[in-house]
């Protein structure tokens, strides 16, 4: 086969991966906080131990660099927790459409780490995604769990476009492997004092299903990132990705039985829409 194409199928096989992740926020009868501990030890023994099998080191090449590296474990704690938590409470559906908007608080963001200014066309990005959001959003009450769950994926998104500003602006020379290998080690490290007695005590089927995510969810799909891109452009990569989503809410309704109300795939075209535009965007202007 083609490696192009290969390098494709692998992509869009990394991207189904990487969607399926939310699936386990309702399959794994744990919290979220304890479903991301279990997830980021797993996934930092199989991360490590790819870097060392590929012959490379684990270190890292400067302090400055361990210091960013912890800047970027703690950022991904907190996203990987209200990523579980947001699709807890509300639905992978719903939880999926409001991390998505992250593209976009990205370029929202961007000021803040590069010497380049909004344009209009991201403030209008800015305002199809409230749309698309407000579509979905049943009431503004937090009491009403899929409010509180929307609100806690966009604080999710939120968090997850800091750390990909900074991880691109600082961390970008390390392969995907070996930047995950450090921030999953800093995921189990923050959260050892916050797990719950559930963790230890759970059954075999819930840590099969930990170590499925943990391993083919987590840490395959990042190995499988630097295979693509050794034939794919940047840009192809960051618009396959912006099917994450659709990928994770198809799957929510054939595996989980999820049913998305109109306003709901209505909403998340918008926000969909706004990402990839948002994505083609930012290829044009690097």
């Amino acid at each position: 086969m083609d490696p192009v194409k290969k390098s494709l199928w692998s992509l869009h096989l990394t991207v189904i991966l990487l969607g399926a992740t939310a699936l386990f926020s309702k399959l794994i009868p744990l919290s979220a906080t304890d479903i991301t501990f279990g997830r980021s030890l797993v996934a930092f023994v199989v991360l490590a131990a790819l870097v060392k099998l590929t012959g490379n080191s684990l270190k890292l090449q400067s302090a400055k660099c361990y210091a960013i590296a912890l800047l970027l474990g703690v950022l991904m704690a907190a996203h990987w927790v209200t990523y579980f938590a947001a699709m807890q409470y509300a639905s992978v559906s719903v939880g999926m459409i409001a991390l998505f908007t992250f593209p976009v608080i990205a370029v929202l963001l961007e000021p803040l780490f590069e010497r380049n200014r909004l344009h209009w066309q991201d403030v209008v990005s800015a305002l199809v995604v409230l749309g698309g959001i407000a579509l979905i959003v049943p009431e503004t009450d937090l009491a009403n769990e899929t409010t509180l769950g929307i609100g806690i994926g966009i604080l999710s998104a939120v968090l997850y476009a800091f750390r990909n500003l900074i991880h691109r602006k600082h961390f970008s020379h390390y392969s995907g492997a070996h930047a995950m290998a450090y921030q999953t080690l800093i995921i189990f490290l923050c959260l050892i004092g916050f797990a719950s007695d559930q963790v230890y005590q759970a059954s075999l089927h819930t840590y099969g299903l930990l170590l499925v995510l943990g391993v083919f969810l987590t840490a395959l799909p990042h190995a499988l990132i630097a295979t693509s891109l050794k034939h794919l452009r940047v840009k192809t990569f960051s618009l396959v990705a912006c099917m994450q989503p659709f990928y994770g809410v198809i799957l929510a309704i054939v595996i989980l039985g999820e049913t998305p109300t109109w306003q709901t795939f209505v909403g998340g075209i918008l926000v969909i829409s706004a990402a990839i535009y948002e994505t083609i965007n930012a290829q044009k202007r690097q």
